[in-house]
């Protein structure tokens, strides 16, 4: 069962400095922009972290860095449909710890928009 809602959520699994890709998220970013395969690798994905294929980020007022598909303003994912699968599979077990910290502190705040903001690198 899952139990968090990402709709009212700054995007905070978004902002995380390793978005770890495989072969074959960078052949769906491909398809999804209409790019060949090496020009979606060059555009979207740098190494890192030991990594082959990482996805580049962007600045962001709330973390600091982000994912450069997340929009900034309206706080939500681009691509969704063509999303990695670390982003499909998340958070895992069914619980966001993120979104249950929101939960609280929007409750404790009486602030329906409450967000934390951090310096995540």
């Amino acid at each position: 069962m899952v139990a968090y809602n990402c709709k009212k959520c700054p995007g905070y699994c978004c902002s995380y400095p390793l978005i770890a890709l495989d072969k074959r998220d960078v052949e769906r970013l491909a398809r999804h922009h209409k790019l060949t395969f090496e020009e979606a690798r060059a555009k979207f994905t740098k190494r890192a972290y030991g990594r082959k294929y990482v996805m580049r980020r962007k600045a962001d007022p709330h973390f600091g860095k982000i994912c450069r598909f997340f929009d900034i303003q309206e706080r939500r994912c681009t691509i969704y449909s063509a999303r990695p699968a670390i982003c499909r599979s998340f958070p895992g077990e069914g619980r966001c710890g993120y979104y249950d910290f929101l939960t609280f502190e929007r409750r404790a705040q009486e602030d329906d928009t409450w967000v934390a903001v951090t310096n995540n690198p």
